[in-house]
């Protein structure tokens, strides 16, 4: 009989997963073995998955499929981003290359088991998206580059308007039946919108009620519910309210949580549920609240419809924000133990923020010079005059004004630490920042607008050269030097700055050792 990857993925991942059974049945967490991954080790504890999306890694040990689909605006081709290996890490390098002089979208997260429950452009519902149709956007490939298992790998990036959704699938629990679900997220990159969401909802796009959903939720929204202190936390969106525990409002036991790679856990069967979360680089998971159905009417039973959402509501709202790695749904409410062999499957997959964006790795507290690569100008550096940005041509003869003008201080990025921001190495507390697309030197006044403002993600050089800076908030637009002004440009547009002409040399810059004075 001829199998498809997928089954023979899961097929291969169940032989894998029975050397674990005897370990999960004692309550012990398991030894690593290379074979096995999330969904073998919930198979072999008795709640095997039924849905499993990552665009970093495989989820079974034996998968080889493909993990996600990109789409460039160059021509709408597209292209699927497999792994390195069966059971490894993605190739990114396949995405990069594909990619390379435009930009791309993330079309379809496949789903790993059999099921073929996989992840598109979500459709519009109770509210409608900015997108052609009403639909959500989908989110920029290369908005969240991280390194997984020493390779670099890309996240799904979330900002406000972007979904995705499947509202016919597979063996997902309906009803009052049991599921698990967990996801790695970005513990840094969230907000108080609603609803940034994983998990089950409804089939129609549309609220249907109390207790039509069961996914989870993490930001820091306090209008239905909240934990201790200011946020953000893991709660449960149950629909008609964001849950932290058996209060409809606050629950003290839910801790804030902001790790900058973080495990999400929620999991139901009758009138139980639970709550549980840790550090996905390092350590276990901590249970923030088990117990029974929230004490308010229409949660118990659960009426739980089986759609998959990632990044939006189940009405499909969208002014949520956050960055999604790796998740999975199960078939079965899977002990503690099991999770407990989950999470140290996950923390030895090696999940850091070290990308090399194929130039030189920017670590924080690195003082650097940004040299253009246009043919025109590779005399030129990123260099500030007051608050005006621009390049300037920098040689070792230059005065000492001149170098530390071109000179920056690389720092984790300010609005999210898997990406950058640069501050000013004469200008101790400004850093680049783009205001109405140009760039400027200005103070950071601490405000959410600026650290979005000043945060960049840098990708491989978009003429094969250096890196680009993508803006974390405008992911479709580049630091770009145009006239010997500094921007971020789209690859085409109204304005001059955006012109197509040359524009992935001008957004590719060499990252170098900072100027001495």
């Amino acid at each position: 009989m001829t199998t498809g990857p997928r089954l023979r993925a899961t097929l291969l991942g169940a032989v894998a997963a029975s050397s674990l059974v005897a370990a999960l049945l004692t309550g012990a967490a398991p030894a690593q073995a290379a074979a096995s991954g999330p969904c073998d080790i919930y198979a072999a504890g008795g709640t095997p998955c039924v849905a499993a999306h990552s665009t970093t890694r495989a989820l079974f040990g034996s998968y080889s499929g493909p993990l996600y689909q990109v789409r460039r605006a160059s021509d709408n081709t597209t292209r699927d981003v497999g792994v390195l290996t069966a059971g490894g890490v993605a190739d990114a390098t396949t995405q990069d290359s594909f990619c390379a002089g435009t930009s791309c979208l993330i079309t379809i997260i496949y789903d790993q088991t059999s099921r073929n429950n996989r992840l598109t452009q979500a459709p519009p519902g109770g509210f409608r998206g900015p997108a052609a149709g009403g639909y959500d956007n989908l989110a920029n490939a290369t908005s969240a580059p991280i390194s997984v298992g020493g390779h670099k790998a890309y996240g799904v990036f979330v900002a406000p308007g972007t979904g995705y959704r499947n509202n016919n699938t597979n063996g997902v629990a309906t009803g009052d039946r049991p599921e698990g679900m967990y996801a790695i997220l970005d513990g840094t990159h969230y907000n108080n919108g609603c609803c940034f969401d994983y998990g089950n909802a409804e089939t129609n796009s549309r609220d249907n009620g109390n207790g039509t959903m069961e996914t989870i939720y993490f930001g820091n929204n306090t209008i239905w519910g909240s934990g201790a202190g200011n946020g953000p936390w893991i709660m449960a969106d149950l629909e008609n309210g964001l849950f932290s525990g058996v209060n409809q409002r606050n629950n003290a036991g839910d801790p804030s949580i902001s790790h900058r790679f973080l495990t999400a856990i929620v999991k139901g069967e009758p009138n139980h549920w639970s709550i549980r979360g840790g550090n996905a680089q390092s350590g276990g998971l901590s249970t923030f609240y088990n117990g029974v159905r929230p004490n308010v009417p229409g949660y118990n039973p659960m009426k739980k419809e089986g759609a998959i959402i990632l990044g939006i509501g189940g009405d499909n709202s969208i002014s949520g924000a956050g960055t999604f790695y790796e998740g999975v749904m199960t078939s079965g409410y899977p002990s503690d133990a099991t999770e407990n062999a989950v999470q140290a499957n996950i923390t030895a997959a090696g999940y850091t923020t070290t990308v090399t964006g194929g130039g030189p790795v920017l670590n924080p507290g690195t003082s650097v010079s940004l040299r253009a690569t246009t043919a025109c100008c590779t005399t030129r550096y990123i260099s500030h005059s007051g608050s005006t940005v621009n390049t300037a041509v920098v040689s070792s003869s230059s005065s000492s004004t001149t170098k530390a003008n071109a000179s920056w201080i690389v720092r984790a990025g300010l609005a999210n630490n898997a990406c950058v921001s640069f501050e000013s190495r004469n200008t101790a507390g400004n850093y680049l920042r783009h205001q109405n697309y140009q760039l400027y030197l200005n103070a950071n006044d601490g405000s959410s607008l600026f650290a979005q403002d000043a945060t960049f993600c840098p990708q491989a050089g978009r003429n094969g050269q250096g890196n680009s800076f993508a803006s974390v908030n405008f992911p479709d637009r580049f630091i770009r030097h145009y006239t010997n002004l500094v921007y971020t440009a789209s690859n085409g547009g109204t304005n001059a700055f955006d012109s197509a002409t040359a524009w992935a040399n001008d957004v590719s810059w060499i990252a170098g050792t900072a100027w001495t004075p």
